[in-house]
């Protein structure tokens, strides 16, 4: 009697795992809405252009920085403005690892990860290439996406190698 009880219990289990695990792949067309999301992301990075990044953002989102969390579209938008007085940012290029995934079964919300690079050329030096990986919390805004939470990384530059050094000859 128990062995049927937890037969049927696991069966159920899986019917209600099934969907969400079929869901978990991105349709066609939302996937093309991603690539084109990327796609005005980095042309609103490559033109150090603060207004257009902050309104890729909900009005509550949250930005994950390596020095701390930024809370808001506001606070988001003076961030990268304060940031594009400081340097000129080219060459940006977003990278999708992965096609985006549900969460749960609305269809409304998403996660992505990935990669970032850009080339930045400061008021006293540069260029310097910086790249590293993020991930985000989309949601679905009328007929588009926006980011609810980004948070990314700035991946350390290899260490230098230092040159051989010189063997004591004959000594």
């Amino acid at each position: 009697m128990k062995i049927h009880f937890l037969l049927a219990l696991a069966g159920l289990a899986f019917s209600f795992a099934f969907p969400v695990a079929a869901q978990q792949a991105a349709d066609p067309k939302t996937i093309e809405q991603f690539d084109e999301f990327n796609k005005k992301f980095d042309e609103a990075f490559n033109n150090n252009d603060a207004a257009a990044l902050a309104a890729f953002f909900t009005a509550d989102a949250v930005q994950v920085t390596p020095e701390g969390p930024i809370y808001g579209r506001e606070a988001i938008e003076k961030q990268f403005a304060d940031l594009f007085t400081q340097i000129h940012v080219s060459e940006h290029i977003n990278k999708t690892d992965r096609p985006p995934h549900a969460i749960g079964t609305a269809g409304n919300e998403v996660w992505r990860n990935g990669e970032w690079s850009f080339t930045l050329q400061g008021k006293s030096g540069g260029p310097i290439q910086l790249k590293g990986y993020w991930s985000a919390i989309n949601v679905r805004e009328g007929d588009g996406w926006k980011i609810r939470m980004l948070t990314y990384n700035v991946t350390p530059a290899p260490a230098a190698t230092p040159p051989p050094t010189a063997s004591p000859s004959g000594q």
